[in-house]
């Protein structure tokens, strides 16, 4: 009995992390908090009996909380100086007394593991970046992590093996939301895909964006592998690496069936499902029936075939982060509006599928643009003005027109010329105003000449325009038409200077 006694002095030898939360108690209340709650009942020889008693009992200490342990003398003597050991350390961690009283009750076994390898597993968990508040939140969460055999393989790995390519913030919630069992294995997933083609330059950026635990923990390497396996025909490791988190799915119940409406909608195509899933790997991450519900819409609704809706996805696949109340109906509202039946709304929205992801605001500014230069509102001219300027800014929109008005040219010649070519409302206001410049100053040419052929605004300043008129103007002048010399294709023009080696 002396000798359990004795061991209380231990706590006095321990250093002890003094900055602790608030209400801790101190290291030598402590030792008598935790003395008076152990019971000795110990077994001498048979003609020598000792019936328990409370040790280092004395007024006012609480009643007795913890499960009895019956043993020898000595055996007691060590397990309590084992508990003491370890509520000292996780004093020095931070933990309060009733912190301490609740993870001892919920997980027993910290009760007589060493203090040795409680320090070891915090020196391990340190070593990976988690200290400080985060490891005292940790163990808090998660007080099996002090003991469990899985944790120090993985630890390792990280630390050793992978640089430091997971930060801590990733691994406390890798800990705090996984079954220690699980993190078994976690080092051949990693490898297992690095071995299928993922590049070790991009590991990092797939481990971070990935839930660890659903994407490696939970699943074993064969249901990586069959993962890996059915995503071949569509990109394979390409198309994880560009949207990891693809690995965190199911494969039978989200992979399979969300990349089957895509592949039914296409016919069956398969390259065209990759085109789409490569283009936009997000659209894996919405449900069947978020996305059967987008193509009803645009069946029943707009009245579009398969073969059409599919082109939309290949062009805008995004079109699928739509709303259906605010957006997609009441645009394909305005299109029947402005006269435009099945076929063309088909053809509308296959050139300017954006039409259906921009604000009110956006497409309202850019209407009162287009009325203003001399559109009829509901008109099917409108419609295709409004589809030609999708693709720009309103900010751009504002600098082409402002741009046309300075070289003497009028609204209604704006209406004019984008009816003929309605591109050149969304071209760039740089790439205008160089070409406006040329065509007046380079070529001497009238700006009048935009409005019979407004395409001239489309052509290549240096490769088409520039080239062109040099070659051109060494033997017919500076008169021809510009119509003439940019619409003829690149063959025939070759041709021409074949038959005139005046021209090279």
């Amino acid at each position: 009995m002396a000798a359990a006694i004795s061991s209380i002095s231990f706590l006095s030898q321990v250093p002890i992390d003094t900055t602790r939360k608030p209400g801790s108690s101190s290291v030598s209340s402590l030792a008598t908090l935790r003395a008076h709650q152990w019971f000795l009942l110990v077994n001498y020889t048979k003609t020598s009996r000792i019936e328990s008693g409370p040790c280092l009992a004395s007024p006012g200490f609480r009643p007795f909380q913890h499960v009895l342990i019956k043993c020898s003398c000595l055996d007691s003597s060590f397990y309590l100086h084992t508990e003491i050991e370890t509520v000292t350390f996780l004093l020095g961690i931070g933990l309060n007394e009733d912190e301490i009283d609740s993870l001892l009750d919920k997980h027993p076994v910290l009760r007589v593991t060493s203090l040795d390898k409680l320090r070891a597993r915090i020196f391990s968990l340190e070593s990976v970046g988690i200290n400080g508040i985060a490891l005292y939140n940790l163990i808090a969460k998660s007080p099996i992590l002090l003991v469990a055999d899985e944790v120090d393989p993985l630890i390792c790995f990280v630390r050793d093996d992978l640089g430091g390519m997971i930060e801590p913030v990733q691994l406390e919630r890798l800990f705090t939301s996984t079954e220690t069992r699980f993190l078994v294995g976690f080092d051949q997933k990693v490898r297992l895909l690095l071995r299928r083609g993922v590049p070790e330059e991009k590991l990092v950026h797939v481990l971070k964006h990935v839930n660890l635990t659903k994407a490696l923990c939970h699943k074993s390497v064969e249901e990586i592998e069959k993962i890996i396996d059915f995503l071949k025909p569509f990109g394979g490791i390409d198309l994880i690496v560009k949207r990891p988190t693809i690995l965190n799915y199911d494969l039978n119940t989200q992979l399979i069936p969300r990349i089957g409406v895509l592949k039914e909608l296409s016919g069956n195509d398969l390259v065209g499902t990759g085109a789409v899933l490569q283009k936009f790997p997000m659209i894996l991450s919405y449900s069947v029936k978020h996305v059967t519900s987008h193509i009803e819409i645009l069946r029943s609704f707009a009245g579009l075939s398969d073969e059409e809706i599919f082109k939309i996805f290949l062009v805008f696949p995004g079109v699928i982060c739509t709303s259906r109340e605010r957006k997609l109906h009441p645009r394909i509202d305005f299109l029947k509006q402005c006269g435009l039946d099945s076929e063309d709304t088909g053809k509308f929205l296959i050139k300017a599928p954006l039409f259906l992801a921009l604000s009110i605001d956006n497409i309202g500014l850019k209407l009162a643009f287009l009325v203003k230069m001399g559109y009829r509102y509901r008109t099917k001219e409108l419609a295709t003005a409004l589809g030609a300027v999708t693709r720009t800014s309103c900010e751009n929109l504002q600098k082409v027109i402002d741009l046309f008005l300075s070289y003497g040219l009028s609204l209604n010649d704006i209406h004019i010329m984008s009816k003929k070519h309605p591109q050149i409302l969304q071209y760039s206001y740089s790439s205008l105003e160089k070409k406006m410049k040329y065509l007046i100053e380079g070529m001497g040419r009238e700006v009048g000449e935009l409005l019979a052929f407004p395409a001239f605004l489309g052509y290549n300043l240096d490769d088409r325009i520039k080239h062109r008129f040099e070659v051109k103007r060494k033997t017919l002048g500076d008169g021809m038409s510009i119509n003439k010399l940019l619409s003829v294709s690149a063959a025939r023009f070759a041709a021409r200077k074949k038959k005139n080696p005046v021209l090279s």
